[in-house]
């Protein structure tokens, strides 16, 4: 009796051993999905707007989408137009750089343009002019009475300086005489190499221009390739 009896009690043991096993992880995923749940349920229900934040939208002004579209195109081109049609009613002498550059570029070098490029360049011209009259003042001026040999030395460089800035403006000179003779016949303001406008931001600049950028810029390059 009792060999049958454990062996009987042996199987019995087994079977709730497993049915045990299986039971834990089927509890696991219960328990697991259990809390998870919730979270889910969290994250599918988004918070509603709080009432301040709500009247804050409410409380922001829709701007018309017509006033800000016409306001700054409106004004930019009035402002535009005045100085593109100010050479209209201005002599080329009373004319700004600005008003100069909005002019239409089928007014290149017009009569008023080479109005104002002469003016620009008889100014200048004048400038240099009494320049060069201050300095011959200068260099007469006697530095033998100078007691001091580092005084007078430092006199001597500064007539030297100033004799160079003068030799220079010599130059400038030459070029302007040129610039207006070429404003007389017609030919100013357009390249002498490729017979291209120079361009009205270059003649600002540099009003005694010949060439135009490109060709000033292939005229340096071959000078330094090949030399003066």
């Amino acid at each position: 009796m009792t060999k049958t009896t454990a062996k009987t009690a042996a199987p019995a043991t087994k079977k709730a051993a497993t049915k045990a096993a299986t039971a834990a992880p089927k509890s696991a995923a219960a328990s697991n999905s259990s809390s998870e749940s919730p979270n889910k349920v969290a994250k599918a229900v988004k918070p509603a707007p709080s009432a301040t934040q709500a009247s804050a939208k409410l409380a922001e002004p829709a701007v018309p989408e017509s006033k800000v579209s016409k306001n700054m195109p409106t004004t930019a081109t009035k402002v535009d137009s005045k100085l593109a049609n100010a050479w209209k009613t201005k002599s080329g002498a009373q004319l700004t750089e600005q008003e100069l550059l909005a002019m239409p570029d089928a007014e290149y070098m017009n009569d008023k343009q080479l109005d104002f490029f002469r003016t620009r360049l008889e100014a200048l011209k004048d400038d240099l002019l009494s320049n060069a009259g201050e300095t011959t003042e200068h260099l007469r001026e006697e530095t033998s009475i100078v007691p001091d040999p580092a005084d007078r030395a430092t006199i001597e460089e500064e007539h030297a300086l100033e004799l160079r800035t003068r030799d220079r403006e010599r130059k400038l000179l030459k070029k302007i005489s040129q610039a207006i003779t070429r404003i007389e016949s017609g030919d100013y303001g357009f390249c002498d190499e490729t017979g291209e406008p120079i361009g009205l931001g270059r003649l600002l600049a540099r009003p005694t221009a010949t060439l135009s950028i490109e060709a000033q810029q292939r005229r340096e390059l071959k000078q330094k390739m090949f030399g003066d």
